[in-house]
This record gives structure tokens, C-alpha cells and sequence, in this order.
């Protein structure tokens, strides 16, 4: 088997030091991973480039679903002009309609504001009803990755579906598989034809200091990118070579 891309996302200069440490092959760049992931500041971007080490900025001004507003979604393209111009080679984008369907139209108005950068479709793909025809839609644009957990809460649980896009995606998208990503979690995902994976590779932050807590500035259930679960995800991909 071919080498298998390891991608770690990370949303703080720590978490980049850690991704780095344990043999990360690529990185998504993150703010509040929390809470999915939204836009990283220039300067996470700016310290990416530095090092050299791939990374791909995610495009997500808030939370919640990707049903987004004109407003935002001039946001979005400013913040892929702004990401560009700290060193980002590459974004992170999705959007869908109301109904889950990708948003087609959305898309390519990103992807315009994209161009001549790497981009990964997220993983509103798992929102989407019909996955072959979201792969569809996706290759006709021109991407070539997606993100996807399989329309699932863990990578794991949902490998028919990862399977489905995979076939249809065959020679022309590249479908990454991401959530819950895991050494003890790998196993279910080796019948599958794996190119790229994504993990997280975190640990539990300790517990806040009481006051910290009181006032919310540590959400509940936070985590920190770890070397050593990074290089434990790296060790159990070069296993399946």
C-alpha cells in the first residue's frame, strides 16, 4: 500500500508545534475546534508558512450549519484573500442549501475567490442526501478532496457511505476520511482504498482553574493537539503500508 497522508487539524501555535513534532504530513488550520473548526487568524497562517509545513486554512465565519447569508458569504471571501496573503497554499470551504444539498452555486463563487489555491470540500458533504451526487457536483467544480465521516458521528461508523463517494469519486476526488480518527478506530477503515486521513490527535486539556470555568473562558470538553498521539496515528498508518 502507498503511504497514507496524515492531516492533523489544529487550532493554537501550540497545536502546530505538536502536529510538527509527531509527523504530520499536512495541517488544517483552525480557530475553535471546539466547535468544528471556524477561520484561523493570519498570523496561525503566517506561522504555518514559516515552518514550511503544509497547511490548509479552514473558510467558516461562525458555528452551526452552512446555509450561509450574502454577508457571510463575502466574509468568507475576504477572509480567503486575507489567508492567502499570510502564506495559506490552500482553504477549506463548504456550503449547503437548506435541504443539505450542496450549494452550488456558493461554492464556485468561493472557489473563484480560491483560485490557483489547494481546496478540500468540508465536511458539510455529510449533511448532503445523496453522497455519489455531492461527489458529483464536487468533481464537476473542479475539487479534488473531501473531508467526510461518512454522513456519521465517527469516521468508523460510517464506512458505507466513505465507500460510496469513494467509487464515485474514483480517479477524479480524493474522499479523506475524518472523525474520530484513531489508532484504535483505524481498523474499521482499512477496507477502504485510504489516500489521505484526518485526526484531531488530542488529548483533554486539565480542568480549568475554578474561576476560569465560572466565567466560560474554557468550554467544557476542550482538548490540545498531542505529539505523541500524532506520531502514534502516523505509526499505525505506516503499519498498513
Amino acid at each position: 500500500m502507498t503511504r497514507i497522508l496524515l492531516e492533523v487539524c489544529i487550532d493554537d501555535p501550540e497545536g502546530l508545534l505538536a502536529a510538527r513534532a509527531g509527523g504530520a504530513d499536512r495541517l488544517e488550520l483552525c480557530a475553535a475546534l471546539a466547535f468544528g473548526g471556524l477561520t484561523p487568524s493570519p498570523a496561525l497562517v503566517a506561522e504555518a508558512a514559516r515552518t514550511g509545513t503544509p497547511a490548509l486554512a479552514m473558510i467558516r465565519p461562525r458555528a452551526g450549519d452552512f446555509v450561509w447569508t450574502p454577508a457571510e458569504v463575502a466574509a468568507m471571501e475576504s477572509e480567503i484573500a486575507l489567508l492567502r496573503a499570510a502564506g495559506a497554499p490552500g482553504v477549506v470551504i463548504g456550503a449547503s442549501l437548506p435541504d443539505g444539498r450542496l450549494d452550488g452555486a456558493t461554492l464556485a463563487r468561493l472557489l473563484r475567490a480560491a483560485e490557483g489555491l489547494d481546496v478540500t470540500l468540508h465536511r458539510a458533504v455529510d449533511l448532503a442526501p445523496d453522497p455519489e451526487a455531492a461527489v458529483e457536483l464536487a468533481a464537476s467544480l473542479g475539487i479534488r478532496r473531501i473531508l467526510s465521516s461518512g454522513g456519521a458521528a465517527r469516521a468508523a461508523d460510517g464506512v458505507a457511505r466513505l465507500e460510496r463517494m469513494m467509487r464515485a469519486g474514483a480517479g477524479r476526488v480524493t474522499i479523506m476520511p475524518g472523525a474520530g480518527v484513531s489508532p484504535q478506530t483505524l481498523p474499521a477503515l482499512t477496507g477502504l482504498p485510504l489516500r489521505e486521513v484526518h485526526a484531531s490527535c488530542s488529548v483533554p486539556l486539565p480542568p480549568p482553574a475554578a474561576l476560569v470555568a465560572d466565567l466560560g473562558f474554557q468550554p467544557p470538553g476542550a482538548r490540545r493537539t498531542d505529539a505523541g498521539r500524532v506520531a502514534a496515528m502516523r505509526a499505525a498508518l505506516d503499519a498498513l503500508a
